[in-house]
């Protein structure tokens, strides 16, 4: 994997493997395991425009913080109206972040049908003025989008192209379709065409579960990174074969994950969100469904622990 420092605005990230948004799951705490992992950047989960502008607990919690880390601090916004953008942008409570990284990729129907996500693809001058909007905040301003909506209708390169001239400073391209949502092959030639067509560093993000698959990502887009997705989160250790960091004991890291989550959430999301973690890192060990079926009847922390204890990784 070919490694380099990605300049954004006036950062620079150490290197070009980032951790992509998760909805559910790239919590403060997640983004800091995966950091120390290697990733040479991290997103909050989409946080919502309007939950900001009308004050909800929900959407302020997920902008959580890890205490101490010094990082860069990028967080993901979705919305599909300018004002409301620039309101989030400029809020107090994204005041501590670095980087607003808007999300034009989302497939999710309820997203899509509010005119938001990836929907913003078939709005290229609604686009724009979302990240002019967001842009005057004074912070650098990312895209993440996807080739285009459906096969009829691709549009990486042009989309890419208004984004430049909007004012971002980087873009991230999933390299499918919006009809496509998760499954489907990669489409290389359409990050090429971006890549080739743009000045500010391209991400490429998509079907990256292993170092080849990573390096055949990069080598046949060209792109200047890759952002990790779904492979983190059965695998964040997915970081250190990407970067080349030495594997640590992998216990220790996600009892290190299990104690700061329990720490920093409530007992109930703790629980809940941490039988999700351990059932995706069963995936592939020997009697894999029976161990995800017993994680399920953790009631607390120390159910948790156990059941890591149980999991031969």
């Amino acid at each position: 994997m070919r490694l380099k420092a990605i300049k954004i605005g006036g950062y620079t990230a150490p290197n070009n493997v980032f951790l992509a948004p998760l909805a559910g799951y790239t919590n403060c705490v997640f983004r800091h395991m995966c950091s120390s992992l290697g990733a040479g950047l991290t997103f909050t989960e989409m946080v919502s425009a309007k939950g900001l502008c009308y004050d909800s607990r929900n959407t302020r919690e997920l902008l959580a913080l890890y205490p101490g880390d010094d990082g860069i601090r990028a967080v993901q916004i979705f919305g599909g109206e300018p004002e409301y953008m620039r309101r989030a942008a400029q809020s107090a409570e994204l005041a501590p972040f670095d980087i607003i990284d808007i999300n034009m990729g989302c497939p999710v129907p309820k997203i899509f049908k509010n005119g938001e996500g990836s929907a913003l693809m078939a709005d290229i001058p609604r686009a724009q003025a979302i990240v002019r909007a967001v842009a005057a905040s004074g912070k650098p301003v990312t895209v993440k989008f996807r080739t285009g909506l459906d096969g009829k209708h691709l549009i990486t390169r042009d989309f890419a192209l208004a984004m430049q001239d909007a004012g971002a400073a980087l873009v991230t391209i999933h390299g499918r379709t919006r009809d496509k949502i998760y499954s489907g092959a990669v489409a290389f030639d359409e990050i090429a065409a971006a890549k080739s067509a743009l000045s500010i560093p391209v991400i490429a993000n998509g079907g990256v579960f292993s170092l080849g698959e990573a390096e055949e990502l990069m080598g046949r887009t060209g792109a200047d990174g890759i952002a990790v997705a779904r492979a983190a989160m059965y695998d964040p250790f997915i970081f250190c074969a990407l970067t080349g960091r030495p594997m640590p004991d992998k216990k220790s890291v996600i009892a290190e994950q299990i104690a700061k989550t329990f720490e920093l959430f409530d007992e109930r999301f703790a629980v809940v969100y941490m039988r999700k973690m351990l059932a995706f890192y069963t995936k592939g060990v020997p009697g894999a469904a029976e161990m995800r079926r017993s994680l399920f009847t953790c009631a607390d922390r120390r159910d948790i622990e156990q059941a890591l204890n149980r999991i031969p990784i």
